[in-house]
């Protein structure tokens, strides 16, 4: 069996843009993965640690934070 993971990041136009817009483009990569062969699993939460930045002579610092990306998994049997 055999994976693929694709980030998803919705991409929203706040004047007119609303969940609707946002559940169209997670289907159009479904369906795009799908008529490639792929099978759509689930949307999985991956949060990960960005580390500080120092910036040179501490000028431009920036804190460490954490983050979260959405990735859409899809298999191949």
């Amino acid at each position: 069996m055999k994976y693929k993971i694709v980030p998803f990041v919705a991409s929203i136009d706040s004047k007119k843009g609303n969940s609707n817009h946002v559940a169209e483009q997670l289907e159009g990569i479904i369906k795009h993965h799908s008529d490639l062969g792929w099978n759509y699993v689930r949307l999985e939460s991956v949060s990960t640690f960005v580390q500080p930045n120092n910036g040179c002579f501490g000028i431009g610092a920036a804190p460490g934070h954490t983050t979260t990306r959405q990735m859409v998994v899809f298999k191949k049997d």
